[in-house]
């Protein structure tokens, strides 16, 4: 039977079960699923479209599994300042005056041309009117996992948990039949939402097979407060609630103990894991090393670019390898292998996703992406996956898929306008401040 695609690259990192590199192979793609993968020599099917990539590693598209993308219109708006500074003082006033379904479509727009030229071929999104975010990823052709904010406190998108969750409800209800959006429950923090709603939402999360992502243990202030208020630690009170399972995935957990990292293991709740804005923020450090000795499943996000800046996993990645081997004072920490698995399966683990993508095995679909790796920088070039991760690879990412489905090739976006997007955040960058 003949296949919709055939990919001939020099290296191919599957990043299933196995670690292995494999040389001079062949991805076969048809209705925008993976159905094959052999070596060059091997008599193959044919295929409709057939490209070679001589100098290419081909590997599982990124899994940016947190952030706001809209919040890029926010980018370099208040930088510099400590957490609920930078919220309370900044962010807050400035979403409660610009936000908006148009706001959140372009921005999310302009998140989504950065992150498929960075090799990103799915993005978690935990932002308000979260059916226009899903909107521009389906426009775009891009997956996307929607996380729709629950606070207590009333903001332009809703007033409180209750409208929150019944937003949240409408936006599942439209997309759920949608192959390239994914619908979750987002409580924003422990501080923001309080036990009754946190309550509803294991419940309805459960009945609906909904991923659920929540910020946890973010700051040393979150935590001390927990305690002097409630006599324990947030992930105590959330263990006790029945809220964390292995369909909840805790984002920045930089403020955690052999208590906590005990609760993850025997709840089964992920890790996402934020470097840069954990240290934009000085919000603290992630025990990586620790998580990953104790069988914890961790996933790789940027944040939004309101307190990144940028939204490039493959700079992640080296932050969080070289970061953990700081925190852990071993060089042998967190090795580039694990990195990347951090920014593929195991974001898509920590997604619920994990069937469907986050590793090039036959039947997940076709998210994929191909780095360039003869330039000066990567040279000479002995290992393709500590290249891939300590220099700045990124750079050379020519084509990026999604289900089949090129999004990037050549170097240059096929599904959006960069040129038009440029235009309107110019647009919103001077009304924002003119």
């Amino acid at each position: 039977m003949q296949a919709d695609l055939r990919i001939d690259a020099r290296w191919v990192l599957p990043l299933g079960e196995s670690s292995e590199v494999l040389e001079n192979h062949s991805i076969y793609v048809t209705n925008g699923r993976i159905v094959g993968l052999q070596p060059q020599s091997e008599q193959g099917r044919e295929a409709k479209e057939h490209i070679t990539l001589q100098d290419h590693v081909v590997l599982p598209g990124y899994i940016n599994a947190h952030g706001h993308a809209a919040m890029s219109l926010f980018r370099g708006l208040a930088d510099d300042l400590p957490l609920m500074t930078w919220l309370q003082d900044h962010i807050w006033p400035a979403e409660a005056q610009w936000v908006s379904g148009d706001f959140v479509y372009q921005g999310t727009q302009l998140a989504i041309a950065e992150m498929l030229r960075c090799g990103t071929t799915t993005f978690a999104d935990m932002y308000f009117y979260s059916g226009d975010s899903i909107e521009a990823a389906i426009d775009a052709g891009m997956r996307t996992i929607s996380f729709t904010p629950v606070l207590d406190f009333p903001t332009n998108f809703a007033q409180n948990a209750d409208e929150y969750i019944r937003k949240t409800l409408d936006v599942h209800s439209k997309y759920r039949h949608q192959p390239l959006a994914h619908v979750g429950i987002g409580p924003h923090a422990p501080y923001t939402v309080s036990d009754e709603p946190l309550k509803e939402i294991t419940t309805t999360a459960s009945q609906l097979q909904m991923p659920v992502q929540i910020h946890l243990h973010e700051t040393a202030f979150e935590v001390s407060q927990s305690v002097e208020e409630r006599g324990m630690r947030p992930t105590q009170r959330l263990a006790e609630l029945g809220f964390l399972n292995e369909s909840v995935s805790c984002v920045h957990m930089t403020q955690i103990n052999d208590i906590d990292i005990d609760i993850l293991k025997q709840t089964g709740a992920n890790v996402v894991h934020c470097p840069e804005s954990n240290l934009k923020l000085a919000s603290g450090f992630c025990p990586v090393a620790s998580l990953l000795s104790e069988g914890v499943n961790l996933g790789l996000g940027t944040d939004g670019a309101a307190s990144n800046n940028d939204l490039n996993i493959q700079g992640e990645m080296k932050s969080a390898a070289m970061l953990a081997k700081a925190v852990a004072n071993d060089a042998a920490a967190v090795p580039a292998m694990a990195a990347l698995r951090m920014a593929t399966s195991g974001s898509a683990k920590a997604l619920g996703i994990d069937e469907l993508t986050g590793s090039i095995e036959a039947g997940k679909y076709a998210d994929l992406q191909a780095v360039r790796m003869s330039e000066l920088t990567q040279s000479p070039l002995y290992d393709p996956v500590s290249q891939l991760v300590y220099t700045d690879s990124s750079r050379y990412t020519e084509y990026v898929w999604v289900a089949g489905k090129a999004l990037l090739s050549r170097g240059e976006l096929t599904s959006i306008d960069a040129s038009q997007i440029l235009e309107k955040t110019r647009q919103w960058q001077s009304k924002i401040q003119p």
